[in-house]
This record gives structure tokens, sequence and C-alpha cells, in this order.
């Protein structure tokens, strides 16, 4: 029996870097602090019927897809005129376009930190992630590792608060 599309709606979900699952209002929500997707069901009030998705999206995505696919997309309920779109999900869903825009929704609420650690082209899912020779991810091996100073601990470098014109007068 295949997986039901809560279940590969949250592997997808909570595989991406510090998300978690809230319930809220009856139903799964994903989060990293903020919201970015929520599981609509088909017997409550947020799916009307219809098994679906809401996801964080800007209002040029929602139009695009809605008008182009409006048997799989569609405008949510409540946040629908804030941008989010909702996604059906049923036996006709294309879950490689709904990683995406996930990873998208994703991005758009996490802050600079945690959207860097997602990996381009990387699918959203623990076990088809890639590995390098070393054993780690691609996107820990990405990250420039500190310079440690003499002590063994790594030096943070702040940035000053003078003028660029002040900084060169000093030095001269």
């Amino acid at each position: 029996m295949p997986p039901s599309n809560l279940a590969r709606l949250r592997k997808i979900c909570l595989s991406l870097p510090q998300a978690t699952e809230v319930e809220a209002w009856g139903s799964p929500t994903f989060r990293i602090g903020k919201i970015f997707a929520m599981y609509a069901a088909a017997n409550d009030h947020h799916g009307a019927g219809r098994e679906g998705v809401w996801l964080k999206s800007n209002h040029f995505t929602q139009d695009l897809l809605v008008r182009g696919m409006p048997q799989r997309y569609f405008k949510p309920p409540y946040v629908g005129p804030g941008g989010w779109t909702g996604v059906y999900l049923d036996g006709e869903t294309d879950w490689l376009a709904l990683i995406d825009l996930l990873r998208d929704a994703y991005r758009m609420s996490a802050s600079k930190k945690l959207a860097a650690l997602l990996v381009e082209g990387e699918p959203a899912t623990p076990t088809a992630r890639s590995r390098t020779p070393a054993g780690k991810t691609r996107a820990a091996k990405a990250a420039p590792k500190p310079k440690p100073t003499s002590k063994g601990k790594p030096t943070i470098r702040k940035r000053s608060t003078r003028t660029a014109s002040a900084r060169r007068k000093r030095s001269s």
C-alpha cells in the first residue's frame, strides 16, 4: 500500500533543515518559526471536500499556477489573498513539482542562514540526499570553515564602524 499523501508531505517537509510540524486549527502545519506549508484534509473546512496543501508563495507564482493549471492549483481561503498557493493532493499530484514549491516556500519563510543550507538540485528527502566522499552533505562541505587562532579558537571578525576615509587616514 502506498503511503498517504499526508505521510509523503510530512516526509518532504520535515527533511528540510530545522523544519517542525505543529498542529494548528486542527491541521498539521510545517514551520521554521513561520509557517511555510499547511495540510488541508478533505473532510475539514480547510480542504472543502478535496485534500490539498497550502504553500507560502508570492502573488506572481500563485497567479501563474492557478491560471495555468486550475485543476491542480487553487487560491486557498484565508491566506490566498496574501499570495499563498493551494496544491491538490490526489493520484495526479506531481510530487517533483510540489517538492520545488515546498523548497521555495521554505526559503521565503527561513532566515538567510537556514535558506543557505538548501543545496540547489538536491532532493528534499533524507534518503535521497547525496553525499560527498567524506560522508558529509554537500551543504556542510560548501560552508566555509573559520580559521583557528593561535589558541585554537576560531576568530570572528567584526566589521569596523569607522568610515572608509577614516580608516585610510589612520593607516597612513
